[in-house]
Formats: C-alpha cells, structure tokens, sequence
C-alpha cells in the first residue's frame, strides 16, 4: 500500500462509516479494485483508521456527552453484546469473511432489508421524546443487532439503526444512538485488533495510519453533517437501492474478471 492508495481507502472510510452502506465492505471492494495486497497491515489499517472518524463523531457530539452519565449507561448497556459476540468470534471473522464475494452478498441481502424498514418507519413515532430516555432493555437489543455488522457488508450503522427503528427510535433518534454507539465499540474493535496484531509497524506504516486518520476525520465530519439532513427529508431507502446496486456490480465484475477472480474472493 502506498500513501496514494491510503488517503483513498481513509476517505471511503470516513465517508462510508456512519453510512448504512457498510465502511469495511466498502474499503475490501476498494482494495480489490486498487489491488492492494490483503496482508495483516492492510486489515489493521482498515480497522485502525476508524480512529478518525470516532473523532469526528466525539467533536460533533460532544455537548451531548458532557450532559450526564445516562447516555453512557445506555450505550454501555448497548454495547455488551457487541463485546461479548466480537470477543469470541475475532479469529473466525477476520480469517474468512474479510473478501469481496461476502460484502457483495451481505450489501445486497442488507439493501433489501433497509428498504422495507425504510417503508415501515414513514408511519411509526418514536416512543421516546429524548434519545436518553431509552429502556435498558431497548438499548440492549440494539446492541444485539450491532452484533449481525461483524460480518463484513452488513453494515454498523444499518445494524444499529434497524435495531434502532424497531425498538421504538424514529429514524433520526436511531441514527444519532447509531452515531453514539459507534464511539465505544470502534474504539474497542480497534483497541483489540492493534492488541491481537503481532507485526511491528514501520516508520512507513505509522505514516500511513497518520495519513488515514485525518482523511477519516476530515471525510466522516462532512458525511455525518449531510447524512443527518438526509435522513430527515428522504429516509434510507435511497441507501438500500444504492447497497443493492454496488454489490450485484461486483458480483457481476468478479464473474467478468474470471473464474480466478472468483475464487480468489472466496
């Protein structure tokens, strides 16, 4: 990977995380089309430079989290599962779903599903007039739907914002629990992951994790902006129909490429 390579990789990272669109599946696809070898730094890199885009959400948001402890309560009930499930299933994860046939089946099966929740949500008020006083027990399943976005293509946000619609959010409620959510368990994916990786990095590999940390933030602070408006005025469906799209291509594309393509994505 050069430094080139690494800026792109950041912004879709940045662009992508808060998105119900899937930022790892999206930098996997974006890999294999750059042909970037698919090497522990690579992985780490991808999970790393999530830091970035945490940053982003933790500056946007933080009156919020200096309101009072009931939010973090919340989110560390929310996060349990998440820790519990991403624990024991590390290995399996990273050893055999990190390829682009998996985040094509998974942007597809996950656009569908985003859509209908789409259709069903037009109608549904949220149960709670503040976001912080969602049930324990609500804030709990959330995060057991968080669980389903280990598998790459699924998507953390979708994830979190489907659990969130159907445990009583609106869809702006549930986009922002998403957002929030996302602080503590990006920074304990990541945290793990840099724990579980024996490489040394190089001086060179540091400069390209610097690099990805500020084109994750610069990228995830307009994306999370727009995304919010979007939300409100249009809903998700415009994401499933895009999630479909982007994974029947590279279906379509690695069927092109050749039988090795294929089976090298299995």
């Amino acid at each position: 990977m050069d430094i080139f390579q690494a800026i792109i990789l950041s912004i879709v990272e940045g662009l992508t995380e808060f998105l119900p669109i899937s930022s790892t599946g999206h930098m996997i696809l974006a890999s294999y089309i750059m042909k970037i070898h698919d090497d522990a730094f690579v992985k780490t890199f991808q999970i790393a430079i999530q830091i970035g885009a945490i940053a982003a959400i933790v500056m946007l948001y933080y009156k919020r989290f200096i309101q009072g402890v009931t939010i973090y309560i919340k989110l560390g009930i929310a996060f349990i599962p998440t820790a519990i499930v991403g624990f024991l299933a590390y290995k399996t994860i990273k050893t055999y779903l990190f390829n682009p046939l998996g985040v094509s089946l998974a942007l597809v099966i996950g656009g569908v599903i985003l859509i209908g929740i789409d259709k069903w949500v037009v109608t549904r008020k949220s149960r709670y007039v503040e976001l912080e006083e969602i049930s324990f027990k609500n804030a709990f399943f959330i995060g057991l739907a968080q669980c389903v976005s280990m598998i790459p293509g699924v998507s953390r946000a979708a994830a979190t914002i489907i659990g969130g619609v159907a445990n009583g959010l609106n869809k702006k409620q549930a986009t922002e629990f998403s957002f929030l959510l996302a602080v503590p368990t990006m920074c304990a994916a990541t945290g793990y992951d840099l724990l579980k990786t024996d490489a040394t990095l190089s001086s060179n590999e540091f400069l390209l994790l610097a690099a990805g940390f500020v084109g994750a933030f610069i990228s995830a602070w307009v994306a999370v902006k727009i995304f919010i408006r979007f939300v409100e005025n249009h809903g998700f469906a415009a994401f499933g129909y895009y999630r479909i799209v982007l994974g029947i291509v590279f279906i379509v594309y690695m069927l092109l490429s050749g039988s090795a393509s294929l089976i090298d994505a299995l």
